[in-house]
C-alpha cells in the first residue's frame, strides 16, 4: 500500500512515494492467547502429523510417538543386531567398573551402581528416541549427590537412610524430569548456559579428582566434605596413613588409563583400547591383589558384592519426615543436571548421524527410567557421553546396543559378582579420575574469554563456586550471574545512532560503519529490544540524553538545528502498557522542546497496540513510517515546500 507525498513538488523534483505501515489481521484474544501458548509450548507442532490420516494410522503414529521404539523396530534386521551386539558389550565392558566407581563417588555401596546399569537401559530402549545414548550412572550427578546427601546424613554411620534419600532423591529426579517432558516446559534447563556448564563440570571435576586422593594414596580417614580446602587439609593432616603400595598400584593403572584414553582420542579408530582398559584393569588389579593378599594389607579392596537381580526399593522411599526436603532438592538439582547431560549428549550423537532427538520425549524417558530406578534399587541415571562415544564408535545402530549392555550386566549380577571380592578401591579411583580428567574443557573456557567476558565470568563464579563453596552453591551462584546478565539485557538494552550510507536508501549504525553520515536535522536511533516496564524508563532517559548530546554536538559545529527524533523499531519485538506510556511521555517531552518524533516499522503486535492507545493519532500523518529512508525523504521534502532549511 503507497500514498503520495503529503508535501508539495516543485518542477523537476521526484514525488516521494510513502508506503503505509499496516496494521496486522483482527484477531480475538482467545486466538492471541493459542497462537502464544502454541509458539511457547509446541514450537515442534506435534499433532502435525495425525493431520488427514485415517484412525488406523493415527493409533500407529501414536504409539510411535509414546514409544519410539515402534519407530524402527519394524525395519529392525539381522544386521543391525549384530551391530548392536559388538557395541553393547564394548560400553558394558565399560559401564561394570564405572558403575561400581560412581557409586562410591556418590557413597552407595558399589552394587548399586550395577543395579542402575541394568534396569534404566531396558526403559531407555523402549522410551527413548536417541539411537547412540548410552544409559547408566555418570560422575556430576553421582558427585553432586553424595555431596548434597551426605552434608545431613552420614553414609557410614547411617547408611539406611543415606539409601533411602539417595533413592528418594531418584523418584523426585524423575518426576521432575518426567513432569517437564509432559508439560512441554524443557526451555527451563535452558537457564543452565554453556558457560555455566563449563565452569560446574570443571569445578566438579577437580573436587571429584581431589576426593580420589583417598584411594590413590590408600587414606583411612579421609573429610566427608567437598570443598577445596577441607579436601587439601584432610590429605596432608593424615600423611601418617599413606601407602606407598597403594601410591604405586594407583599411579601405575591411572598412567595406563590415560595413556590408553589418549591414544583413543588421537586416533578415534582405536576406541576399543580406551573402552577395554577400565575392566581391564580392574581384572589385573583384582588378581594382582588376589596373588599378594597373604604378604600386604595395605590395599584396601571391595570385598563382598551381593549376586542377584535389583531387589525393589519401593518400600524405602522416604515421603515424610525431617530430610524430605533435603530428598526434593537434591533430586531437583541432580534432576536438572542429568537431564541437561543426556539430551546435550543424545543431541550432539545425532547431529553426527543427521536425524532428530525429541527433546520433550527425551525428558520424559530419562524421567520414567528414574522413577522406575528409584523402586528397584537404582539411583539417578542419565546418557553418559563417555559411554555414548564408545557406543557410537562401536558402530551401535539403535537403542538396542543398550539392551544388550543391560543384559551384560544381568550375567555379571547373577553369576560373576564373587570375581569383584578383591578389586582394589584404588583401581576405582584411577577409573574415576581418568573419566573426570577429560570434563575440564580448557578450550571452551579461552573461547569464553574470547567472545564474551561477561560468560567468562559466569564460567569463573561458577567454577571457583563449586571449587570453594560447595557443589549446589557453586551452580545456583552461577545460575544467579547467568540471571543478572540476562536481567541486564532486558533493563539496560541497546540504542545506537544510524546514519545513511552515500548513495543508498540504507541507515547504519554509526559507530559500525564509517562510511555512515548524519543527516542534518535528523537523530535516527534504533532500539534492540522489547519495551517492558522493566527498561521504559531507561530507554525514554537515554533517548533524552541522545538528543542533549546530539544538540551539544551540533552547537558546537554551528550546523544545522535538530528539528526530528526517528526511532526505528524494527527490532522492538513486544511493548507493555509501561512501554506505550513512556513512548507517549517521550513524544510529550520531545514536543515541549520543538522536536518531531517519529516512530519506524514498528511490528505487528506493536503497531496493534500503538494504534489501541492512540499513540499514533497524537503522532500525526507524519509520525509513523515503513522505513527510515522514506521518513528522511519525506520529512525533508516537507521542510522545503514550507521554506524551512
Amino acid at each position: 500500500m503507497s500514498s503520495p507525498n503529503n508535501g508539495t513538488a516543485g518542477a523537476g523534483e521526484t514525488v516521494v512515494e510513502i508506503h503505509s505501515v499496516c496494521l496486522p489481521p483482527k484477531k480475538t484474544a482467545f486466538q492471541k492467547l493459542k497462537k502464544r501458548v502454541a509458539d511457547v509450548f509446541f514450537p515442534d507442532d506435534p499433532l502435525q502429523r495425525f493431520r488427514n490420516q485415517t484412525w488406523r494410522n493415527r493409533v500407529i503414529l501414536g504409539l510411535q510417538s509414546l514409544f519410539p521404539i515402534f519407530t524402527w523396530a519394524s525395519q529392525y534386521d539381522l544386521k543391525l543386531f549384530r551391530s548392536d551386539v559388538v557395541s553393547g558389550l564394548t560400553i558394558a565392558s565399560l559401564a561394570i567398573p564405572q558403575g561400581i566407581s560412581y557409586a562410591k563417588l556418590a557413597n552407595l555401596p558399589p552394587i548399586v551402581g550395577l543395579y542402575s546399569s541394568f534396569v534404566p537401559p531396558l526403559i531407555y530402549a523402549v522410551l527413548g528416541s536417541s539411537r547412540h545414548l548410552a544409559v547408566g550412572p555418570v560422575s556430576i550427578a553421582s558427585l553432586v549427590m553424595g555431596s548434597m546427601l551426605s552434608e545431613s546424613v552420614s553414609p557410614t554411620q547411617d547408611s539406611i537412610l543415606y539409601l533411602k534419600l539417595a533413592f528418594t532423591s531418584t523418584f523426585f529426579a524423575g518426576v521432575f524430569q518426567a513432569s517437564l517432558g509432559l508439560l512441554r516446559l524443557g526451555f527451563m534447563i535452558d537457564f543452565l548456559s554453556k558457560a555455566t556448564l563449563v565452569g560446574f563440570t570443571a569445578g566438579a571435576a577437580v573436587i571429584v579428582s581431589l576426593q580420589q586422593l583417598k584411594g590413590l594414596l590408600g587414606i583411612v580417614h579421609f573429610t566427608g566434605k567437598m570443598q577445596f580446602v577441607p579436601v587439601m587439609s584432610s590429605v596432608f593432616n593424615h600423611r601418617s596413613e599413606w601407602s606407598w603400595e597403594t601410591i604405586v598400584m594407583g599411579v601405575g593403572f591411572l598412567s595406563i588409563l590415560l595413556t590408553t584414553r589418549h591414544i583413543s582420542m588421537r586416533k578415534p579408530k582405536l576406541f576399543w583400547i580406551s573402552a577395554a582398559s577400565p575392566l581391564a584393569s580392574v581384572i589385573i588389579s583384582t588378581l594382582l591383589v588376589y596373588l599378594i593378599r597373604s604378604k600386604t594389607h595395605a590395599i584396601s579392596f571391595i570385598g563382598h558384592l551381593p549376586k542377584g537381580l535389583n531387589p525393589p526399593s519401593l518400600n524405602m522411599l522416604y515421603f515424610s519426615g525431617a530430610h524430605l526436603a533435603l530428598a526434593i532438592k537434591t533430586g531437583i538439582i541432580t534432576g536438572i543436571l542429568s537431564l541437561t547431560e543426556g539430551i546435550a549428549v543424545g543431541r550432539t550423537f545425532a547431529s553426527l548421524k543427521n536425524y532428530q532427538v525429541n527433546g520433550n520425549k527425551e525428558m520424559m524417558a530419562i524421567g520414567f527410567m528414574n522413577m522406575a530406578g528409584s523402586c528397584t534399587s537404582c539411583y539417578v541415571t542419565t546418557g553418559s557421553f563417555s559411554r555414548s562415544a564408545v557406543n557410537y564408535n562401536a558402530g551401535a545402530k539403535t537403542a538396542v546396543s543398550n539392551i544388550v549392555m543391560a543384559s551384560a550386566v544381568l550375567v555379571t549380577l547373577l553369576f560373576l559378582m564373587p570375581l569383584f571380592y578383591y578389586t582394589p578401591n584404588v583401581i576405582l579411583a584411577a577409573i574415576i579420575l581418568t573419566a573426570v580428567i577429560g570434563l575440564i574443557d580448557y578450550q571452551a573456557a579461552y573461547k569464553l574469554w574470547k567472545v564474551d567476558k561477561f560468560d567468562f565470568f559466569t564460567c569463573l563464579c561458577s567454577f571457583f563456586g563449586v571449587l570453594f563453596v560447595s557443589v549446589p552453591l557453586g551452580l545456583a551462584i552461577a545460575v544467579g550471574v547467568s540471571v543478572i546478565k540476562i536481567l541486564l539485557h532486558v533493563t539496560r538494552p541497546n540504542t545506537s545512532e544510524f546514519g545513511n550510507i552515500p548513495g543508498t536508501q540504507i541507515y547504519q549504525s554509526l559507530g559500525r560503519y564509517r562510511e555512515a553520515s548524519r543527516i542534518p536535522g535528523f537523530l535516527i536511533l534504533a532500539i534492540e529490544s522489547p519495551i517492558y516496564f522493566a527498561n521504559s524508563t531507561y530507554l525514554q532517559d537515554r533517548i533524552l540524553r541522545w538528543t542533549r548530546e546530539e544538540e551539544t554536538r551540533i552547537k558546537e559545529i554551528n550546523g544545522t538545528t535538530l528539528k526530528c527524533i526517528i526511532l526505528d523499531m524494527t527490532a522492538v519485538s513486544a511493548i507493555d502498557t509501561s512501554g506505550l506510556e513512556a513512548v507517549f511521555e517521550l513524544r510529550r517531552r520531545l514536543e515541549k522542546q520543538s522536536l518531531q518524533l517519529v516512530l519506524v516499522n514498528p511490528v505487528g503486535t506493536v503497531m496493534e497496540k500503538l494504534h489501541k492507545s492512540k499513540i499514533i493519532e497524537s503522532l500525526g500523518l507524519s509520525g509513523l513510517y515503513l522505513t527510515v529512508g522514506e521518513a528522511v525523504a519525506d520529512l525533508s521534502s516537507t521542510w522545503k515546500a514550507h521554506g524551512q532549511p
